[in-house]
């Protein structure tokens, strides 16, 4: 059994055959250009397997900052929050659906209309389920705008 490992090909657990660009006997001809490239060729006799095997993928993350897979799984596991609109008195209809489709990322006229009209007619409505940092942010927009708004977990409830 041969086995190359950058550019050097092992012929026995004691020969280490090392190439030098432009060496007759180098696995290359001219200069070799896998020199300092690791990689891995396993060769077998004929019908006993062997083949090319491929280098690993190792994602690499900037320290301080979460792999993508590390990202993905906490946005997972967060708990959602509803940003709830209340009923108001002093607010007119027009200008909650036209806050709604101001601040939330997203919001047709219709549904604006129908968050507006539900808040109005049963005291409250579900804005958006969403994460609970962006909960806070539209539940703090809603009422920068002077509408009453509240957020709540998504999971406790109806």
């Amino acid at each position: 059994m041969e086995t190359a490992i950058c550019g050097r090909l092992a012929l026995s657990p004691n020969h280490v055959f090392n190439p030098k660009p432009g060496d007759k006997q180098s696995l290359c001809k001219g200069a070799c250009p896998t020199l300092g490239i690791p990689m891995a060729v396993s060769a077998t006799g004929p019908g006993k397997g062997g083949g090319v095997l491929e280098r690993p993928v190792i994602e690499k993350t900037t320290p301080g900052r979460e792999s993508e897979f590390d990202v993905r799984k906490s946005r997972k596991t967060a708990p959602p929050y509803r940003v709830i609109l209340h009923n108001d008195n002093f607010n007119k209809r027009e200008y909650v659906v036209q806050v709604l489709m101001k601040v939330i990322p997203g919001m047709t006229l219709d549904n604006a209309v129908n968050i507006m009209q539900e808040a109005h007619y049963n005291g409250l409505s579900v804005v958006i389920i969403c994460d609970q940092a962006d909960a806070e942010e539209h539940c703090m927009q809603l009422r920068g705008n002077g509408l009453l708004s509240s957020i709540e977990p998504a999971s406790g409830g109806c």
